[in-house]
């Protein structure tokens, strides 16, 4: 089941603010990439906000692969693509699952950031040692870590809203634990207007937590070298092969 099928419509809302942290943040780790040539992925891509970003900050004829298995999701991202023409000539959407996506060798960086949790542990070593071997001499994988980093119980907070016309959007988030490395999200999503709720829809979903010490060393497993980058805030961490 996708669990964003009903959350779909709001959730290139509610992540705006973050992305204008995010892009510029990205796009400077982009330009410190050793490699200089090769094709982009961003896996786990959502309404495209990171395809965007690494089109500009990697201006060219390097294709860039979007690789999202939401297919509500997608929809959104395919429609950034197609109404931006140098998205549209650069970026393919791929539908395929984040951790087995079928990805060519000698990329110059996989982009992979608020998509860590959505892995259970095997896909996450999965997701390691496939960039370990797909990546070119000098490319450099992306990700961010997120709070919580263990299971615990996380209080309902407002993350984001926006008004679009008449109408507010509200998104609202808590978790509690729902196992030994996993907690469950429950995100409510508020339409109002003039302070009055029109709808709201709540989902839920898992979301594999660990360390950034755990990380690094399931990483190190497979030759990846993890190390911080970046504002603090952000929870940015580069990946590279020893030695590089």
């Amino acid at each position: 089941m996708d669990p964003y099928e009903r959350s779909a419509e709001y959730l290139d809302l509610m992540m705006a603010g973050a992305w204008r942290s995010l892009a510029p943040a990205l796009t400077a780790l982009l330009h410190e990439v050793k490699a200089q040539a090769g094709p982009v992925v961003d896996l786990g891509a959502g309404t495209g906000r990171g395809v965007a970003a690494i089109c500009a900050a990697l201006p060219g004829d390097d294709p860039v692969l979007a690789v999202e298995p939401s297919a509500a999701i997608r929809a959104v991202l395919l429609a950034r693509v197609h109404d931006a023409p140098e998205l549209r000539r650069r970026v393919t959407v791929l539908a395929e699952d984040t951790a087995h996506a079928s990805l060519p060798e000698g990329l110059r960086a996989i982009v992979a950031l608020n998509m860590l949790g959505h892995l259970p542990p095997a896909e996450r070593r999965a997701l390691w040692a496939g960039a370990a071997q797909q990546l070119a001499l000098g490319g450099d994988l992306i990700v961010n870590v997120s709070p919580p980093v263990r299971p615990e119980r996380v209080p309902r907070t407002r993350m984001a809203t926006a008004t679009v016309g008449r109408l507010h959007y509200e998104g609202w988030a808590s978790a509690e634990p729902s196992g030994d490395d996993e907690i469950t999200w429950r995100m409510d999503y508020r339409v109002l207007r003039d302070g009055l709720a029109l709808s709201e829809v709540t989902v839920d979903y898992r979301w594999w937590v660990a360390s950034e010490r755990e990380l690094a060393e399931e990483a190190a497993e497979t030759g990846l070298v993890m190390r911080p980058a970046g504002d603090p805030v952000l929870g940015l961490h580069i990946l590279t092969r020893q030695g590089e």
